[in-house]
């Protein structure tokens, strides 16, 4: 019988500290937010989707200054 290693280990969930900011037309909108996810890619994606449902803003008008990950 083979083990499965992903049964054995265990996913750790981090906290990261986004900062940056929105730009619609002239308006410049700077966030700083703290989000849980498995990796720092996740958290972006969190962000942008979050941004995009709150504020409709685009991909684009979203960004990132700075990515902290916090203990």
């Amino acid at each position: 019988m083979s083990k499965n290693k992903a049964s054995n280990s265990l996913i750790e969930v981090k906290n990261f500290k986004i900062y940056g900011e929105i730009k619609k037309g002239k308006f410049k909108m700077p966030f700083n937010k703290l989000v849980k996810a498995l990796k720092i890619d996740d958290a972006l994606e969190k962000i942008y989707c979050d941004f995009g449902s709150r504020h409709k803003a685009k991909r684009f008008e979203v960004k990132i200054i700075n990515v902290e990950q916090e203990d």
